[in-house]
This record gives C-alpha cells, structure tokens and sequence, in this order.
C-alpha cells in the first residue's frame, strides 16, 4: 500500500493536542497550519534539484536550487482550506485549485458543486490536502476530478486516515501515494474516525 506515516515528534505532538476536545478553534486553526507546513517539508522531498553557481560574498561557488518543477496545490474544501497556508509558507509559487464536493443524502457518494483548476494542469505535480481521509470517496472524487482534466502526477496529505479509507483509495488509484501523521483504528457507525479529530470543518471554522 502506498501510504508514508510521517512520524515527526513535533508533528505528533501538535496532532495530540488538535484531538484533544477541548482545543478550541483558534488553536485548532493555528496547529492544522503548523502540521500541515512540517508536512510539506516531506512530501516535497524528492522534488528535483539542479546545480547553479552563484557569488557569495567570500567567493563564487555551485549550489543546488530547485530546478523548476511546477507544483499544484489543491485543498479540498472545505477544511483543506486550512491546510493551504501552512504550504504556501514553503512552497509560495505553487498555484492552487479548489474541489468542493458534498454527499447525496440518498446515496451517500460525493457530488461535485465546485472545481477551479491551474490551466497548466498537465504539467504540474499536483498536492491533494484534507484533514481527514475517512471512507475514501470524497478524494477518490477529487482525484478522478483531476485525471480527467489531465494531471499525470498526484500525491495525497492528509493529518489522519482510517485504514477502510486508504484501502479504497489504492484500489482505485494505486498510483497515488498517500501522506498521513496517523493511520487511526477504524470508521464508526457513522463514518467518522476513531479516535480522530471529530469533524474538522467544524472545529477548523467554529461551526456545528
């Protein structure tokens, strides 16, 4: 399965306290932001390099640079809006797009209402970002989206998973790699994660 815990100690530690049901939503804003630019710093990794040479004030040497790549950033909406800033902070000249999407109430799978895209969207790596990946559907929607409007390269953040969720997301798309600071026990009856974070749209905006 392709999933990567990023088990960084600062990022669990702010983990633990966004779980905690009395971190309210300020702090809770404030940490999604931080975790989600530690985050970044992993899945960006592999990102190419090439050799440049530049003129210090001591002399001329060759250092590496970035070497261009073009990066996409898209927060699911809504509680990957929060996310955003915490990459922009790294990575200022990635472009970013929107999904939104809400669930039918009779069939329970994700619509799309929302999508706003890069142009250029075949030629950028493109960053999906929620919160949460709880049963799947939702980003298996938001990466579909993406394929059939030409991206060729995807990766998937999220802060916590449930297993049934990353299980459905390699099956359909096995070649997307899944990002996560925790893979939590399961779905409830309800299709929230346990333990998890609660619903993080609603913690994220002070909404209920």
């Amino acid at each position: 399965m392709n999933v990567k815990v990023i088990d960084h100690p600062l990022i669990q530690h702010k983990l633990s306290i966004m779980r905690n049901v009395n971190t309210g939503t300020k702090d809770f804003r404030e940490l999604l932001e931080e975790i989600s630019m530690l985050m970044a710093f992993e899945i960006t990794r592999d990102l190419p390099l090439q050799e440049v040479e530049i003129k210090t004030p001591v002399t001329k040497c060759t250092c590496k640079m970035l070497a261009g790549k073009k990066l996409g950033i898209i927060p699911v909406l809504r509680a990957g809006l929060g996310m955003t800033n915490g990459f922009l902070k790294l990575i200022p000249n990635a472009k970013v797009g929107h999904i939104g999407l809400y669930r039918d109430p009779e069939t329970l799978m994700p619509v799309e209402y929302y999508s706003k895209l890069p142009s250029d969207i075949a030629e950028r790596d493109f960053i999906i970002i929620d919160p949460m990946l709880a049963t799947g559907n939702s980003l298996i929607a938001s990466i579909d989206i993406l394929k059939n409007n030409g991206a060729q390269s995807i990766k998937l953040l999220c802060l916590v998973a449930a297993p049934e969720g990353i299980k459905l997301i390699n099956e359909a798309h096995p070649d997307v790699d899944i990002y996560v600071a925790s893979v939590d026990e399961k779905l409830n009856d309800h299709g929230y994660i346990v333990p998890g974070l609660g619903d993080a749209g609603d913690r994220l905006f002070g909404t209920k």
